[in-house]
């Protein structure tokens, strides 16, 4: 192997994609179970460049002939570099932290900052709040040491921060929608940011966003900058733009892997629009009414009528969060999802939603669908369902003319949301 990634699991690991996408070389994925393992992988020595993740990062470090003094300040190496025979140790996680940082405008100066966690990206976090001029740094555990000064998560709500860093694994993926911080009790917040990367946006992430805190940010662009920055270690040569380079990766990280969901009123062409467009995106098309009906084994004007809508939308709500916490999908949504906000959450974590805006005179009345029986149960059903589509989504394509009209739509606002 000349480049790779150690750790004990590598299952989800992004860092194949971005190192390949970003500089070309091959990068292997090498998971090592156990610590014996790990200890034998290092005694050969038998690779050019490495990154580390958990839980080697202090382990490696003994292996290490020489250790950058950031590094050893935190206790942790992510890099290490091969040079004739001896190891080389850096830590880019800092790096990466204070690149997403500095990237949404996050001033530490004087601020109080509250970090979620005790593990090793605890102390690579502190360091950066700490170097940037946080007044003061408070820790949170849900097993508090109070001869640490650490604070649970129900005190942590009065401990007036205005920046929070969650680096505990609480929210990431396949265990979304876990939160253990209320942040909606937490006014005067200026930043919440998550080094959790998958989903894209943590239910913390959410929360702070439905809260209204200014910046609320999860931990891609952190992983795809201590990317950059190892491979400039790798290579030993720096890139002519190592921000330019972490926001070309990022935004083509994001549109490869995110889902893109589209919602609208019923026969509005979200199943036609999509089945094209995740051609186009190479994405796996899903029809979600199509997985309740599976799912259920009755059609969807039998489930109605044998337990009303609220059955219907139990349902409904169930599929929705199977599929949205995937990626590279294109989810075309029942015309109602919006009636939930659990189904907007569970979309905007994962994915990017377009609505499909069809002009009501075009639209299909009855065709097997319960509530859109009659001309003005259509006309009512759209005037109060629109305000809830607008309000969703993150860009709205019209579907006046042509399919491939709409889809060039869909594609033009997609090229635009995922270049910032």
């Amino acid at each position: 192997m000349e480049y790779g990634l150690i750790g004990s699991k590598l299952g989800h690991s992004y860092s194949k994609l971005i190192h390949e996408m970003l500089c070309g070389y091959r990068y292997d994925l090498c998971p090592l179970p156990t610590e014996e393992e790990a200890r034998a992988f290092l005694t050969k020595r038998q690779f050019k460049a490495i990154n580390v993740t958990i839980p080697y990062k202090r382990l490696v470090m003994e292996y290490c002939t020489y250790i950058d003094p950031r590094a050893k300040a935190i206790g942790a190496v992510n890099t290490v570099v091969n040079k004739n025979g001896l190891l080389y140790g850096y830590n880019t996680d800092y790096l990466g932290f204070a690149h997403l940082c500095d990237a949404h405008g996050v001033d530490f100066a004087g601020r109080t900052v509250l970090i979620l966690g005790t593990g090793g990206t605890h102390n690579t976090t502190s360091a950066v709040a700490r170097d940037k001029g946080a007044a003061k740094v408070l820790t949170v555990s849900r097993t508090p040491d109070a001869a640490k000064g650490q604070l649970s998560y129900e005190e942590a709500v009065s401990s007036g921060a205005q920046i929070v860093i969650n680096t505990t694994p609480a929210g990431m993926y396949p265990n979304v929608g876990v939160c253990s911080l209320d942040v909606a009790r937490m006014p005067g917040l200026e930043a919440v940011l998550d080094v959790v990367y998958n989903p894209d946006k943590t239910e913390l992430i959410l929360r702070a966003e439905e809260a209204g805190v200014p910046v609320a940010v999860g931990g891609l662009e952190m992983l795809v900058a201590q990317a950059v920055y190892a491979a400039e270690y790798f290579l030993s040569r720096k890139f002519d733009d190592a921000a330019g380079e972490i926001r070309r990766v990022t935004a083509a990280l994001r549109r490869d892997m995110l889902n893109v969901a589209l919602i609208g009123m019923p026969s509005s062409g979200k199943s036609t629009v999509g089945r094209l467009l995740a051609d186009k995106l190479g994405k796996r098309f899903i029809d979600l009414d199509e997985e309740i009906v599976k799912a259920d084994g009755r059609s969807i004007p039998d489930i109605f009528a044998a337990e009303g809508e609220d059955g219907f939308r139990a349902r409904e709500s169930a599929q929705t969060a199977r599929f949205a916490k995937e990626g590279r999908q294109l989810l075309s949504c029942g015309g109602g999802i919006i009636k939930r906000g659990e189904n907007l959450r569970a979309l905007h974590q994962n994915g990017v939603v377009l609505f499909i805006d069809r002009p009501l005179d075009a639209l299909t009345v009855g065709g097997g669908r319960p509530l859109s029986s009659s001309p003005e149960a259509l006309r009512q059903m759209e005037a109060e369902r629109r305000p809830l589509y607008l309000a969703a989504a993150d860009a709205v394509i019209p579907n006046s003319g042509t399919v491939e009209d709409a889809v060039a739509a869909a594609m033009e606002a997609l090229d635009e949301i995922f270049s910032h």
